[in-house]
């Protein structure tokens, strides 16, 4: 028996067990959540006598005699300061570490109320965030320090339009932990999942004998490959993922699926999964996109290990290279990098009275999930629903199916409710990563620095299946040569199948790994023409009217120059500074289809937005109530959003591509045109029950057109960052100059950028994917990710020009916050010690030997 305070009340447990486990699955208290369950991410933060401590690392035994308390358990008083504290400041942004940051903080504050800047540091440092890169958030504990301290009042909700820093619409809820993630949920009846996967990341699967398993007792359902009633293979374009290898198939990766069990408790889904017994052969994988290209390679799948091929080619780059006055050729090697969102994948399924499905996720368009289990059950449209609950994070992560598919056969088959949540070392080997990319690049000049061709050659590693593997190299592709004017280009990238894991997308969308490459060649290039980095590229930064390297006229609202205009001082000043620019695009392009949808319907005195679009951090709701605000003239508190649902929302697509702002904004706009109208003899009440649909396509040409100047995009945003080392080699400070058409938040703009701003010095300093044999060398806390005591000052500069109507000017930001980063860390480095580095993480700095 142990005996503990927990906030507040007395608590008697007979058996020993997880802390976290125990708050979560047994008192309910769910603002702790599960990030990692290995002690290294902060999101299941407590008080434990006072002190910030990991819950999943603690025992009841352990909390035996101890007072525990969680974010459910601070005084009214304080729940109002951190929830204001956190929203004012932008501090929010998934929101699933947020109540372990509001714990560290008030861990904090209790024993000093008047911290300094570097004490929050400090005292954040067991907490990871990825989405917020942590500026926001140390101001947001300073705010709500002195509100503490100062017994401030805390401000009532003003009115926000367009451009206005309104608070996100569903901080409180997520820094005071009531926010709802899948994995809080808890239904009647409710069964837990399991999934065994491959032994190896190649092996020949002779038999699944799943008989102990189904006998063991508190099991009701075992499913592998046989008991798939509808289209086994799954895929965004190429339906190359099997939900479960079957016997006599080889699997692909150390992911595969081969059987999934449904049980009455976590414990006993995981013990049936370890009775199941496969007879494999165990074969050699195939790691490297060199290795799958050679001769005899053994083939991943049956078309072969040629996922993709794309070329792009203007004017003669070849007759260009040979006469210039000064080349440069350089080959470059970039990792897979994880995702590593706070929150692991997490589903829920839940068979209805009527014989439906509904099923419960976090992904990144519950279209996408519905297309996906529709096709793998074999059943109707109408016969699945899925609804989205908040998501933790996503950056691509979640755009493909993980543990959704497996959720809702086993519900199908058990007639039960059935959850499954991927620990963290599952999400790690399952879920697509960053595709690892080998480069060589050439960049040509005349004797003024002008550009006058560039040729790369790509080599990406899409790993054992498809996923976005395909538009991810055109994306590295179409984006190689920069943001400049350069008329001959020659193109070629591969995309190659292996048996590592999978990749797909990934903030940057292969464009991080090719900006990488052309920028640190412009650099060297700048130094055998005599040129700074900065003067080389404003001379052949790309404007508006003039035709970007894929052919495209570049628009009135490109502002690249102007970007590079407002770092021009801080770059001049600073000898150990590095820059770097980018462009990339808003929306999927290259005559994809592509459409954002809304309605807005009148309830109850309230403009409803409706949108399938998936809110995962970026602030896409509050975005969308700034838009109709501004457009129909209404008050915040006059609109609200509707969670995605397949029943209800429309279809917009998927929150990828950066383009949730310019599409599914621009689609309530239409539809807040039409509510405007009927406002001028109405008021909003007297609309109750009307409903009011938008929609915007965006219109583009294909890869390869004949067209002279194809629009590969109907938008690109265009940046420029300068990082600035000191004497011991360290970053101090990043600028961060964007062109973001209009800010329609300038707070959640900020916040985007900062938080792209540290995953990009991430990718170029410390993180890593070490693979043996295709399995995942790394847990959470070895991935190198930045925390709050490492992160230096980040200055955000905002250039906003773009007279178009479209979304009022808007441009997404989400993608391209994260590319320049490692090629400005690298020219730094070239300037501080003159050694070219061509691969990341970058070698021999103040972060890796």
């Amino acid at each position: 028996m142990f005996a503990f305070l927990l906030n507040g009340q007395s608590v008697t447990v007979r058996d020993d067990g997880s802390l976290l486990d125990y708050l979560r699955d047994v008192a309910g208290l769910t603002a702790a959540k599960n990030g990692c369950g290995e002690g290294a991410c902060g999101a299941c933060m407590v008080l434990v006598d006072g002190k910030a401590t990991r819950a999943c690392l603690l025992t009841l035994a352990k909390a035996a005699g101890k007072k525990i308390v969680t974010v459910e358990g601070l005084s009214g008083r304080e729940k109002e300061v951190y929830a204001w504290a956190f929203a004012e400041a932008g501090a929010v942004q998934c929101g699933f570490c947020t109540p372990g940051m509001v714990i560290s903080a008030k861990g904090l504050l209790d024993r000093n109320p008047d911290p300094s800047p570097a004490e929050v540091k400090k005292a954040l440092h067991g907490n990871v965030c990825r989405c917020t890169g942590y500026v926001k958030i140390e101001r947001a504990v300073l705010m709500a320090a002195r509100a503490l301290r100062e017994n401030q009042e805390i401000p009532v909700d003003g009115k926000y339009r367009l451009g206005d820093r309104m608070p996100r619409i569903d901080a409180r809820e997520k820094v005071l932990g009531t926010a709802e993630y899948v994995d809080d949920m808890r239904v009647d009846g409710m069964l837990f999942a399991a999934v065994l996967r491959s032994p190896s990341a190649r092996a020949y699967i002779r038999r699944i004998d799943v008989a102990a398993a189904r006998a063991l007792p508190g099991v009701e359902a075992v499913i592998t490959a046989n008991d798939i009633p509808g289209r086994r293979h799954q895929g965004h374009i190429i339906p190359d993922w099997p939900a479960f290898i079957a016997e006599g198939e080889e699997t692909r990766y150390i992911g595969d699926a081969l059987a999934a069990v449904a049980a009455v408790s976590k414990a006993v889904a995981k013990a049936a999964v370890q009775l199941i017994k496969v007879e494999y052969e165990e074969r050699k994988p195939v790691t490297t996109p060199r290795e799958a290209l050679a001769e005899g390679a053994p083939s991943i799948h049956p078309r072969g290990n040629l996922l993709a091929k794309t070329v792009l080619k203007r004017g003669n780059a070849a007759a260009a290279i040979a006469k210039a006055k000064y080349v440069v050729t350089q080959r470059y090697m970039t990792p897979p990098t994880e995702h590593a969102f706070l929150e692991p994948e997490s589903a829920l399924a839940v068979p209805e009275a009527d014989g439906t499905l509904t099923v419960y996720t976090s992904g990144q368009n519950v279209y996408d999930d519905h297309h996906g289990i529709v096709s793998l059950l074999g059943v109707e449209d109408s016969r699945v629903r899925i609804i989205s609950r908040m998501v933790g994070g996503g950056f691509g992560g979640k755009e493909d199916l993980s543990v959704q598919h497996h959720a809702a056969l086993l519900a199908w088959h058990a007639g039960k409710p059935v959850k499954l949540t991927l620990s963290r070392q599952e999400s790690i080997q399952v879920h697509p990563k960053r595709h690892a990319m080998e480069m060589e690049f050439t960049l040509a000049c005349d004797e003024n620095g002008l550009f006058t061709a560039m040729k790369a050659d790509i080599l990406a590693d899409t790993g054992a299946y498809a996923s976005l593997g395909g538009p991810v190299l055109q994306r590295a592709c179409t984006h190689a040569a920069g943001p400049y004017q350069i008329e001959n280009v020659d193109i070629t990238g591969l995309g190659l199948y292996t048996n590592n894991p999978p990749a797909g997308a990934f903030r940057g969308f292969g464009v991080t790994q090719s900006c990488f490459a052309m920028e640190t060649n412009i650099n060297i290039l700048a130094g055998k023409v005599g040129l700074s980095p900065w003067k080389i590229r404003f001379r052949n930064a790309i404007e508006p009217g003039k035709v970007l390297p894929n052919g495209q006229v570049a628009d009135a609202g490109t502002a690249l120059k102007e970007t590079l205009l407002a770092v021009r001082d801080v770059f001049a000043s600073n000898p150990a500074a590095g820059i770097a620019c980018a462009m990339k695009n808003s929306g999927l392009g290259v005559g994809v289809p592509d459409t954002g949808r809304a309605k807005i319907q009148v309830q109850n005195g309230k403009a409803v937005i409706l949108t399938g679009a998936a809110c995962m951090g970026q602030g896409l709701a509050t975005v969308m109530i700034q838009i109709l605000c501004e457009t129909a003239g209404l008050d915040c508190q006059d609109v609200d959003v509707h969670v995605p649902d397949t029943a209800i929302t429309p279809n917009a697509g998927t929150s990828t591509a950066s383009r949730q702002t310019l599409f599914t904004g621009e689609a309530v706009r239409q539809a807040a045109l039409k509510l405007k109208a009927d406002l001028k003899e109405n008021g909003l009440g007297e609309l109750d029950g009307r409903e009011y649909y938008g929609e915007y396509t965006g219109v583009t040409d294909p890869m390869g057109s004949d067209k002279p100047n194809p629009v590969s995009h109907v938008a690109y945003g265009y940046a420029t960052h300068v990082v600035i080392l000191d004497e011991a080699g360290k970053v101090a400070r990043v600028v961060a100059a964007h062109d973001v058409g209009k800010a329609i938040n300038p707070t959640s703009l900020e916040g985007q950028i900062e938080g792209g701003v540290v995953m990009g010095l991430g990718y170029a300093l410390t993180e890593d994917f070490p693979l043996r044999d295709g399995v995942p060398m790394v847990k959470f806390g070895t991935l190198g990710l930045f925390r709050a005591g490492g992160v230096p000052p980040i200055e955000v500069v905002i250039v906003e020009k773009n007279p178009a109507d479209l979304a009022y000017g808007a441009k997404g930001v989400g993608e391209i916050t994260a590319i320049p980063i490692a090629p400005a860390v690298a020219g730094a480095y070239l300037r501080r010690d003159g050694r070219i580095r061509t691969k990341l993480p970058l070698e021999t700095t103040a972060y890796r030997k």
